[in-house]
């Protein structure tokens, strides 16, 4: 433990992450991409905690073009990560991985209610806890219960997952010449009008200090290099 810049994570995914080169829905191979970087992870004896979206099923911003209220859609978007969510752990359990799912939303068939002092317990175990269903909360991203459950818990960090390998002054896929950053402010960020998190989550990692690294989640072994100290993504504090 010892050699590790980062001993308790939060790792944010987004649902779109698990699409693949799907349009929709959940593709085996970046399951068990995922599965196996987690796995890494406890090999190398980090606590991990997983928060996932659920834009691949369904996005509650989506819901108006559906002529479904907001609030409504929020409540569906929840359902959507919890699916993801239950993806996840069948894959971490098939790879040996001792798992909790907990859910903001009571559905005790299925996952766990969130308690905070049992869920750092889990931690403690070595058991890598899902948390799904967001905040429980309409009008809350996945990205705001990733802030809110990693200060919770104490966590070191957050990492977040996304298809590039860092933060960039412009989207590097629509603009090439653009700046890649190895580490930046939260202050710059916000002056700059980066979208790393939205706001409020982004704010209440600023506000308790909480790093985040923005990195590429689909170069295999880059979770395991970025706790062990690598320079891997971009690191804002």
């Amino acid at each position: 433990m010892s050699d590790l810049k980062y001993s308790r994570v939060l790792l944010k995914l987004s649902g779109e992450s698990l699409m693949g080169d799907k349009s929709f829905g959940i593709h085996p191979e970046r399951l068990q991409h995922y599965a196996r970087e987690i796995k890494d992870l406890i090999d190398l004896g980090v606590e991990v905690a997983v928060v996932i979206g659920g834009g691949n099923i369904f996005r509650g911003l989506q819901a108006g073009d559906s002529g479904i209220e907001r609030v409504q859609g929020d409540y569906m978007g929840m359902m959507a990560t919890v699916i993801n969510g239950m993806a996840l752990q069948s894959a971490l359990e098939l790879k040996g991985v001792y798992t909790r799912l907990i859910s903001a939303i009571e559905m005790k068939e299925i996952a766990e209610p969130y308690i905070r002092r049992r869920a750092i317990r889990h931690l403690e175990k070595g058991r890598v806890i899902i948390f799904s269903a967001g905040t429980g909360s309409p009008y809350f991203t996945t990205d705001s219960a990733a802030a809110l459950r990693a200060n919770e818990i104490s966590a070191d960090v957050i990492l977040k997952g996304t298809r590039v390998d860092g933060i960039y002054s412009a989207d590097p896929e629509k603009h090439p010449e653009a700046e890649r950053y190895d580490q930046i402010s939260f202050a710059r960020v916000i002056s700059m009008g980066l979208k790393v998190m939205d706001m409020t989550a982004f704010t209440l990692c600023q506000e308790n200090n909480l790093p985040i690294v923005v990195f590429d989640v689909n170069e295999p072994q880059n979770l395991s290099k970025l706790v062990q100290g690598e320079s891997v993504g971009t690191l804002v504090h």
